[in-house]
């Protein structure tokens, strides 16, 4: 996403020692972050590791003016967004309560930019009434949260209080700075490679990470859509608020795609759907032994149904108003060969990429694609990281539904 400003208010909670971490993800994530702390985080997380990892002061005195770089209100008026991290029992309260007394009160008090909080603190701490009906009245205000988690806390109780992780924060950053421009949308992905057995331990199948399709469910889950994501092979984690279906086979991705179509509004088809299955799996494991020296095995094979197809010849009987993108990761040939791909499914638009390439494609962090159009517009994008080209496809997935409306 574009780089925008962050403000991380650090508090006295020995969860501090992780803010490093969240300094490190944001900044690789390219935003720019200023980090403010109590005097009390001090002792948990050093001001000079912060500046070192930002590239911008840190500050912990309300009342230094050396450098004119700490003021409060200058500080609060740079950011788009203030996370409070860890957020301990007794700065929530304050800023329940509008008590600024540090640095960090300060800033949440006089900043206008939306407020994320991560609380971290005892588990009976976090139940208390008083610390209850401190976030609601945050919750009633539009402050967000993330977190906390359950599990061992530093005190050596068990419960929930302990602070969400950096790379979750992250995300809670990055889900508030974007525009939840399909908030109301439902929005279906497919993704990973699909396995065809042919005994009860071997599979036909392919190369696919499933990272584009989950780069894709991220993103349209940030913009605020419903998403549900059916997975073939892969072994990513499920991007956060996304309902995720996994599928082995093609049958099997087809039957859950077509199911769930009629309630979407948008389907995006990154998914590597194998175009051949074997027309009989055996039910057990075919043994070598078993076989005469030197004898294979034949493997008949029959066609798979072709999802893409499908789901366009449905959108298109029922009038249907749903955004359809197509995927062709193709060797050789690959915008000739993605123009007759879209001419014979019918979809919006195909997103091409060549995955003989190494940088891209298959397996890796990158991508090169170009966008084909039923009017023979292409747009090609640079090699860019896979959330990026998400993003992008996505842009043009809302100028569609703009269109349709």
């Amino acid at each position: 996403m574009d780089s925008r400003r962050i403000v991380i208010a650090v508090t006295g909670g020995i969860a501090a020692y992780k803010i490093p971490e969240l300094v490190r993800a944001l900044t690789s994530a390219g935003h720019i972050c200023r980090c403010v702390l109590t005097r009390e985080a001090t002792q948990f997380v050093s001001p000079l590791v912060l500046e070192t990892l930002s590239q911008h002061p840190a500050g912990d005195d309300l009342f230094d003016s050396n450098s004119g770089e700490i003021d409060h209100i200058a500080v609060a008026d740079w950011a788009d967004l203030v996370v409070v991290a860890p957020a301990t029992a007794n700065t929530l309260a304050k800023m329940n309560h509008g008590i600024t007394d540090d640095l960090v009160t300060a800033v949440v008090l006089a900043t206008k930019a939306k407020l994320l909080v991560a609380p971290a603190m005892n588990v009976n701490m976090w139940s208390h009434p008083a610390t209850e009906a401190n976030v609601a009245a945050l919750h009633s205000r539009g402050v967000l949260m993330v977190g906390p988690e359950a599990g061992e806390l530093a005190c050596g109780w068990e419960g929930e209080g302990r602070m969400s992780s950096p790379a979750d924060i992250a995300e809670a950053c990055h889900r508030a700075l974007t525009a939840q421009s399909l908030t109301g949308q439902v929005v279906l992905v497919t993704a990973g490679g699909t396995s065809e057995p042919i005994d009860a331990v071997r599979s036909v199948t392919n190369r696919s990470s499933g990272k584009m399709g989950f780069a894709i469910a991220g993103e349209a889950s940030r913009r605020g859509a419903n998403v549900i994501l059916v997975a073939g092979e892969t072994v990513l984690a499920t991007p956060p608020c996304v309902q995720r279906i996994d599928v082995q086979s093609a049958l099997e991705m087809h039957e859950v795609v077509m199911r769930e179509l009629p309630n979407t509004h948008v389907v995006v088809k990154t998914a590597a759907v194998a175009d051949f299955r074997p027309a009989r799996a055996e039910p057990r494991k075919i043994k070598k032994e078993d076989l005469a020296p030197n004898e294979g095995i034949r493997i008949e094979l029959v066609p798979n149904p072709d999802i893409l197809a499908d789901v366009c010849a449905k959108v298109a009987a029922t009038s249907g108003r749903q955004v359809v993108v197509g995927f062709a990761a193709e060797s050789h040939d690959v915008i000739p060969a993605a123009q007759r791909k879209l001419a014979r499914k019918g979809c919006d638009f195909i997103v091409a990429n060549d995955v003989s390439r190494t940088d891209a494609g298959f397996n890796v962090d990158e991508n090169a694609v170009t966008f084909v159009w039923p009017g023979g517009q292409i747009e090609e994008l640079a090699l860019l990281p896979k959330h990026q080209v998400a993003s992008e496809i996505l842009d043009r997935v809302e100028k569609k539904l703009g269109e349709r409306t």
